[in-house]
C-alpha cells in the first residue's frame, strides 16, 4: 500500500516521501478548486471528515491519531490538509475522485480486480519509473514483480502504478533479488521485461566486450529468466549495445530450464526499433531483444521473425507525430527567475502541480487514453543565466553549437568540434531528438523550439509518451533522469499487444489439448 500508519510514516527514512505526498494532496486540491473557481477559504475544516479520508488512505486508524499527523507535517500544513480533505470529502465525486491514487482502500480494490481479470503476468527488472510496465499494464497484463535499485524511481513507480501491490515493488539490487527470487514470486510468470544498463562499449578490441565489469548486470537479468522460465522475454537497451548483441544472444542460448519435465531453451534475437514508428514524437532508437521459450514456439508455431513482423504490423497506419504535437495544449513558461529555486513554484516559470486550462489533440488523446487531466504535473522551466538565454533567443530551430548566430557568445566556441550538440534548438515540425537522462545536467541540448527556455520535465515526459497524470516524484532535476531512462509507454504497448495475442492463442491451445486428453 502507498501509505503506512502515521507512526511509521513519521520515521526518518519514510518522512521525506510522506511529506512530498502530503504536499501533493494539498496542491492538487488547491489547483483543482482554482480551476473550478471554487473558494477553499470558504471551507470550514472538519477534523472528523478529514480523518475519515486519512483512514481510507491508511495514514491513521482513528481520529485520535490526528495529533501525530500534526506533529509530523507541522501546524500550518496540518491545518491546510484538514481543509482540503474536508473539501474533498464533500466534493469527491465531483472531482472525479481526483485523489484516488493516494487511497490504500482504492488500491486494494483495484489490485483485487486486476488479479481476477488479468490472467497474464509480468516481471519487470530495472523497471525505472515504470514506462515499460505501463505499456504492458495498459494492455491488460498483471505486474507480479518489479525491481528497481533507484529509490526515487521506485517511489514514482509505486505512486503511478496503483494496480501493483507495494510489496511487489522491490527497491533493491537485482543481485539480491535474483538470488532469492522464490521469496518474491509465487506464480508463473508469462513475460520478463526490463532494460539492464550496459555502460561500456569502448574496448572494442576485446573478445568479449560484454564481460566488462560495468556490464555485468544484464547477466542477472538472464539469471532471472532462467529461474522464472517465462514464455516470452523483452529486453531493451541502447543502440550502442548492438556491437555486443551476438554475445548477449549466446548467453541467452545457454539457458536450459525444466518445464513440466521437459527441457526447454530460449530462441532470442534482436532488432533496432525506432519509437517514432510507434507513434512516439521522438527519434529514439533502441535495441530490443525478443525471446520465446522453445515449447511455446512449437505449440503456437511462431518464431522470432514472426514476432518482429507482428510487432512491425502494429506500426502500419499509425500517425507519425512531431514535437509540436507533444508541446501543444500546455501553459507557456519563461525560464526560471532565480538560481537554485527549482523547488519553488511560480506562475511564470511553472509549478510541480498546476491547473490545466488547456484541451487536447490527437496525440494527447492517445497517451492519455481519451481523458483530460484537470491538473498538469512537473511542468517547471529551469533557471538559465542571461548568456544562455541570449543563445536560446538567437538560435533558429535546428541550430547547434556551431551556429554563426551565436559564435560571439558561445562559451564552448574553441571546442565546438567536441561540443557540437551541447546546444541544440529542437525543430517543432519534426520528431524530437532522443530524450536522455543527461537532461538533468543542463538541458541545453533540448531547447524549446518557440519559447526561450529548455524543455520542462512534463514536456519531456510527453515526448516520451507518458500520460499527463503520471507524477514524477523527488527533486526537480532528478525527474529528468527518471524520464530519460524510461521506455516510451506507447512503444511498450505495441510489444505487449502482440505478446498478449500469442498468450491468448496458447491458452486456447492448452484448453483444447486438455479436452482431448
Amino acid at each position: 500500500m502507498l501509505f503506512k500508519n502515521i507512526s511509521e510514516e513519521s520515521l526518518k527514512e519514510r518522512k521525506k516521501f510522506f511529506l512530498e505526498k502530503v504536499q501533493l494532496i494539498i496542491r492538487m486540491i488547491e489547483e483543482y478548486s482554482s480551476l473550478r473557481q471554487l473558494s477553499l477559504e470558504d471551507v470550514q475544516a472538519d477534523s472528523a471528515k478529514a480523518a475519515a479520508e486519512l483512514i481510507d488512505m491508511g495514514i491513521i486508524n482513528s481520529e485520535e491519531e490526528l495529533p501525530l499527523v500534526k506533529k509530523t507535517i507541522g501546524t500550518s500544513d496540518f491545518e491546510r490538509l484538514l481543509q482540503v480533505l474536508t473539501f474533498y470529502h464533500e466534493q469527491k465525486a465531483e472531482t472525479g475522485y481526483l485523489l484516488k491514487k493516494f487511497y490504500n482502500s482504492y488500491r486494494a480494490e483495484l489490485q483485487q480486480q486486476v488479479k481476477e481479470t488479468h490472467p497474464f503476468t509480468v516481471a519487470d527488472f530495472f523497471a525505472g519509473a515504470g514506462g515499460l510496465s505501463l505499456g504492458f499494464s495498459q494492455k491488460g497484463f498483471r505486474i507480479e514483480l518489479v525491481n528497481e535499485i533507484d529509490e526515487l524511481s521506485a517511489k514514482s513507480y509505486e505512486f503511478n502504478h496503483p494496480e501493483v501491490p507495494s510489496h511487489k515493488i522491490v527497491n533493491d539490487d537485482i543481485k539480491n533479488v535474483v538470488d532469492h527470487i522464490e521469496d518474491y514470486v509465487d506464480t508463473d510468470i508469462d513475460v520478463v521485461i526490463g532494460g539492464p544498463p550496459c555502460q561500456s562499449f569502448s574496448t572494442a578490441n576485446q573478445q568479449r566486450i560484454i564481460d566488462d565489469p560495468r556490464n555485468v548486470l544484464y547477466k542477472y537479468f538472464i539469471r532471472a529468466v532462467e529461474k522464472l522460465k517465462p514464455k516470452f522475454v523483452v529486453m531493451e537497451n541502447v543502440k550502442g549495445m548492438r556491437k555486443v548483441a551476438d554475445q548477449v544472444v549466446e548467453d541467452f542460448n545457454r539457458i536450459k530450464a525444466d518445464v513440466n519435465g521437459e527441457e526447454v531453451h530460449y530462441n532470442i534475437d534482436y532488432k533496432v526499433f525506432n519509437s517514432h514508428d510507434f507513434g512516439v514524437p521522438q527519434n529514439r532508437e533502441r535495441l530490443i531483444y525478443i525471446g520465446v521459450r522453445s515449447d511455446v514456439e512449437e505449440t503456437i508455431e511462431i518464431d522470432y521473425d514472426k514476432i518482429v513482423a507482428d510487432v512491425m504490423e502494429q506500426t502500419e497506419g499509425k500517425p507519425k507525430f512531431t514535437l509540436s504535437d507533444a508541446l501543444e495544449e500546455i501553459k507557456p513558461l519563461e525560464s526560471g527567475e532565480m538560481k537554485n529555486m527549482t523547488e519553488v513554484d511560480s506562475e511564470i516559470s511553472g509549478k510541480k502541480v498546476d491547473r490545466n486550462d488547456y484541451g487536447s489533440n490527437t496525440y494527447l488523446d492517445i497517451i492519455n487514453q481519451q481523458t483530460i487531466s484537470p491538473l498538469v504535473f512537473n511542468h517547471k522551466a529551469r533557471y538559465n543565466n542571461e548568456n544562455n538565454l541570449e543563445i536560446y533567443r538567437r538560435m533558429a530551430q535546428g541550430d547547434d553549437s556551431t551556429s554563426e548566430r551565436i559564435a560571439d557568445i558561445m562559451p564552448y566556441q574553441h571546442r565546438s568540434h567536441i561540443f557540437k550538440d551541447k546546444y541544440f534548438k529542437l525543430i517543432a515540425d519534426r520528431p524530437s531528438r532522443t530524450i536522455t537522462a543527461h537532461m538533468k545536467m543542463d538541458c541545453h541540448s533540448h531547447i524549446h523550439p518557440t519559447q526561450v527556455r529548455s524543455l520542462t520535465p512534463r514536456e519531456a515526459a510527453r515526448v516520451q509518451s507518458f500520460p499527463d497524470d503520471f507524477v514524477f516524484l523527488g527533486p526537480y532535476l532528478k525527474t529528468y533522469m527518471q524520464i530519460g531512462n524510461a521506455v516510451p509507454p506507447l512503444m511498450a504497448r505495441a510489444f505487449a499487444s502482440v505478446i498478449k495475442g500469442y498468450l491468448d492463442r496458447l491458452s486456447k491451445s492448452q484448453v483444447q489439448m486438455e479436452l482431448f486428453q
